[in-house]
């Protein structure tokens, strides 16, 4: 009976070391995993379900993160909230046609010669890989071309041309969406955040509010400091397309400026465009000139610009960039992409306050070094030496 009382008193602790060991930690963090997957897929579906909300307010707010500041300064020159919004909406609504309509009359009109152009500059660059030897599969080639081509004629291209006005509905409706939205988050936008921190109270409402400060604060920086990137760099790649004399230099101007809101792959892909066009229009040598001046303004970008108009808290390493951004052009397009660089900048900028205005979250600290891994202690006190 004794033994009986002894095995059923260890039986206990017994259950509660196979959650202990490797096995019962392993299984106890892929059921978290599993949970936040989850969570994170319901997300997912419900923002990808609903793109004419979703998308419109996620730019508005990004849009009211950006231009807050101005309106915050006019309410301090003592105007109206609604006289104050009203002036920074008209700017912003302004500015933003601005763009499309530079962008669009620029590209609408030499849209056919760019594309011809880059067409011949790839055609003159597999004879030159194929004169040096480079086997290069024509049939690949030929058969992506006529893919291209398929598509283009096909029914499903002509029905969807034929729904254009549908598109152009769907966007104006999104657009509607996102100038009154932006209007209250310019106008109430403290207020309205105040609203959502009031289930929070102690250490938990200080999480939240220094969170959602990270965020807006991030955002903000974001759309600012990368306008600013994306004037600067069209503008010098201008002025070198200029000097050259690349024929469609207006488009490339356009196109430099658009894509430079895509980081990493934007400017490679601007790049490339303008070298191919020159290599076509001009020659082979300016084309190379082309390519080193889009190199050195790049160059000029990531180490000069960015650093400062931006600042190291939106830094991401590249590989999270190309993930950040595949993952945006999957569920949403070429919206998807413009808008994911600052979502996850943003979710980084939060990790980094997420235990203290200056204290990241656990797994997110920089790890002491011990004398096992350098053979000096970071972690000694003085008194110990």
């Amino acid at each position: 009976m004794g033994l009986f009382d002894r095995r059923t008193s260890e039986s206990g602790p017994e259950q509660r070391k196979l959650w202990n060991d490797g096995f019962g930690l392993v299984a106890t963090r892929s059921l978290q995993v599993l949970v936040v997957l989850a969570l994170a897929v319901i997300i997912v579906l419900a923002i990808t379900s609903l793109p004419l909300i979703v998308i419109p307010v996620i730019i508005a707010l990004i849009l009211a993160a950006a231009f807050y500041p101005l309106v915050r300064l006019l309410r301090r020159a003592h105007l109206p909230a609604a006289i104050a919004t009203v002036i920074v909406l008209l700017l912003v609504v302004g500015v933003l046609a601005a763009v499309i309509y530079f962008i669009t009359a620029s590209v609408r009109n030499q849209a056919g010669d760019l594309v011809d152009s880059a067409t011949q500059g790839v055609q003159q660059l597999q004879d030159f890989a194929t004169g040096l030897g480079i086997e290069i599969d024509e049939q690949q080639i030929q058969d992506a071309q006529q893919s291209a081509i398929d598509f283009v004629t096909s029914s499903q291209f002509g029905s969807g041309a034929l729904a254009g006005a549908a598109a152009v509905g769907n966007f104006l409706t999104g657009a509607a969406v996102m100038v009154v939205t932006l209007f209250f988050f310019l106008k109430d936008g403290p207020t309205m955040w105040a609203f959502l921190l009031r289930p929070f109270t102690g250490a938990s409402y200080d999480r939240a509010n220094r969170a959602g400060r990270a965020v807006i604060k991030t955002l903000g920086d974001y759309v600012r400091g990368t306008a600013i990137v994306a004037a600067a760099d069209s503008t010098l790649i201008g002025i070198g397309l200029v000097i050259i004399g690349v024929p469609l230099a207006p488009a490339l101007i356009a196109i430099v400026f658009l894509t430079a809101f895509i980081p990493v792959i934007g400017a490679t892909v601007a790049g490339l465009l303008a070298a191919l066009v020159t290599l076509v229009t001009i020659g082979p040598v300016q084309a190379l000139i082309v390519v080193g001046i889009v190199v050195l303004v790049n160059q000029i970008d990531g180490n000069l610009l960015q650093p400062i108009v931006q600042g190291r808290s939106l830094k991401l390493h590249p590989l999270v960039i190309l993930l950040a951004l595949t993952a945006g052009a999957v569920l949403a397009g070429i919206t998807g992409a413009l808008l994911s660089v600052p979502i996850a900048a943003s979710a980084w900028a939060v990790v980094q306050v997420w235990d203290g205005p200056n204290t990241p979250a656990r797994f997110a600290r920089p790890k002491q070094r011990t004398s096992h891994d350098s053979g000096v202690s970071t972690s000694s006190k003085p008194g110990d030496r």
